[in-house]
């Protein structure tokens, strides 16, 4: 039994036994080459044969293939957004941050710290308050005469 596909060609009319053979084949074995669904009844189509749920058992056939489903890659649904990388320079970019109330040496309770992101590059000084003003002199004195401001 043959039927004549849209694109005008012959196909032969597969039965239930050998669809699993057909499947395999087209799927599995290295002429296949363990695609998707579509491009496994693709090549179904292209090979010659036919059955009313090719795509629907190709589809299946994938979707149950072992070997597929191990090293399958991540479809686009479940695919992450790509992060931008920044090109920061040595000195563009500091992190600052207070530690403390530590035990009091020379009425200092805090050490404020300076770190670049890039080089690692570390300043402290140790100071009696955690405050803006505290900061702001620490900038001027140690980083943006040294470094130039970020």
């Amino acid at each position: 039994l043959f039927k004549i596909g849209v694109d005008g060609l012959l196909r032969r009319c597969v039965s239930g036994a050998e669809v699993k053979d057909i499947l395999w084949h087209c799927h599995n074995s290295p002429y296949g080459g363990h695609y998707n669904g579509d491009r496994t009844a693709a090549k179904i189509l292209q090979s010659g044969f036919y059955w009313p749920t090719i795509f629907k058992d190709s589809h299946e056939h994938c979707k149950n293939c072992d070997k597929c489903q191990r090293t399958g890659g991540i479809s686009k649904r479940h695919e992450l957004p790509l992060q931008n990388i920044l090109e920061v320079e040595v000195f563009d970019c500091w992190g600052i941050d207070f530690v403390g109330p530590l035990p009091s040496s020379y009425s200092n309770e805090y050490i404020l710290f300076a770190v670049d992101y890039v080089s690692k590059w570390v300043e402290a000084m140790a100071t009696q308050k955690a405050d803006a003003r505290t900061v702001i002199k620490f900038l001027k004195k140690n980083i943006f005469t040294r470094f130039g401001t970020p």
